[in-house]
């Protein structure tokens, strides 16, 4: 990947782009308005023959003041053109109305992301997650998941579930290679890994390890599925040195789980980790790191994705650069045995064992 180590553009595009940047979140709120609020439906219904403002106006509830204004804001989006006053959609407005990933990534900017993000600077300079008071009071965003606002606590999961759900297929085979009895799945939140690997497996056995919330809405959602016999539930803060941990396992699971926390906490919890391997046994991790990216977008998502933990989440983690992530796994005597950058939607799947 070599998106960021040249100049790209001309004096001129480089200015048009500081303006876009200038005018981001004006930009934003309009783009989503014009989703929301059906104008982008209308227009797209119309084909290539286009709609006129007349036409839209019988078809949203909104004044011609205000669909004109938002029809202006489109145009210099790039979202629709104009001709003859007949709007049609651009491919960019095609996909903030169709496309499912931007429309996850939208809905979680703007109903957990947008309010918080003003302290964005004051967290970066304190240390602190400044920007999780417009969603709660906790100290960190990971107690309250579960008790989120909505639509904040939707959008949140979509989220958080959309990236690693399609890696879950691909990354199966491998965990299960070597048939693991005991499975640890360190970060289980609703339990969809977990229930994944019991109906993979009939003969394997797997430990969550969550905060109470978590668990809690992890248990609901596998007495349902009628797994209560394979999974079992391990309930601790496991950046609480002073607690028992979880040992005599197989297979240690995380995925997109340490990009929650710092340096620091990663090394720790790793520790933890290998001293609760099984002879032979393996961690393996699936996180999205960005300088592994295929695409330039992907690693710019991932990119303000970190910011995301500095001013709401925990105000100390990120989506990490693998130089970063590798050291944390050597000074925790672990080596990675296996790196696979092409799992699901942006993964890499490492495994690790004990040096």
């Amino acid at each position: 990947m070599n998106f960021f180590t040249k100049e790209t553009k001309t004096a001129l595009q480089a200015k048009e782009q500081a303006l876009w940047l200038a005018f981001a979140p004006i930009a934003f709120q309009a783009s989503k308005a014009l989703r929301d609020l059906g104008i982008l439906k209308v227009v797209a219904d119309s084909g290539t023959q286009g709609v006129t403002i007349e036409d839209i106006l019988e078809k949203v509830k909104l004044s011609r003041y205000s669909a004109r204004v938002l029809l202006e804001a489109g145009l210099g989006l790039e979202m629709l053109i104009i001709n003859d006053k007949r709007y049609t959609l651009t491919k960019t407005g095609f996909f903030i109305l169709n496309d499912t990933l931007t429309r996850i990534n939208m809905d979680f900017s703007a109903d957990v992301c947008y309010k918080a993000m003003y302290h964005l600077q004051d967290s970066l300079t304190e240390g602190k997650p400044l920007g999780l008071k417009e969603l709660g009071e906790w100290e960190t965003i990971y107690p309250g998941l579960s008790l989120l606002p909505e639509p904040a606590r939707t959008s949140w999961f979509n989220f958080d579930h959309y990236y690693s759900d399609l890696a879950f297929p691909a990354v199966l085979p491998i965990v299960f290679e070597q048939k693991p009895k005991k499975l640890l799945d360190i970060g289980g939140n609703t339990g969809k890994w977990s229930m994944a690997c019991a109906r993979y497996n009939e003969d394997v056995h797997v430990t969550i390890v969550d905060l109470p919330a978590q668990v809690n809405v992890a248990k609901k959602n596998i007495a349902e599925a009628g797994l209560e016999d394979r999974i079992d539930f391990y309930i601790t803060n496991i950046l609480d040195e002073s607690q028992p941990f979880a040992q005599g396992y197989d297979v240690i699971w995380m995925s997109q789980f340490l990009d929650c926390f710092s340096e620091a906490e990663i090394i720790s919890i790793l520790r933890r980790c290998r001293e609760a391997l099984n002879e032979g046994g393996s961690i393996f991790i699936l996180e999205p790191f960005w300088n592994k990216q295929q695409f330039k977008s992907a690693a710019f998502c991932l990119q303000q994705t970190s910011l995301y933990f500095t001013a709401i989440a925990n105000g100390n983690s990120q989506m990490y650069h693998t130089d970063d992530f590798f050291n944390c796994i050597r000074a925790a005597g672990l080596e990675v045995v296996l790196e696979n950058n092409d799992v699901g939607l942006s993964y890499t799947l490492l495994r690790c064992v004990k040096a």
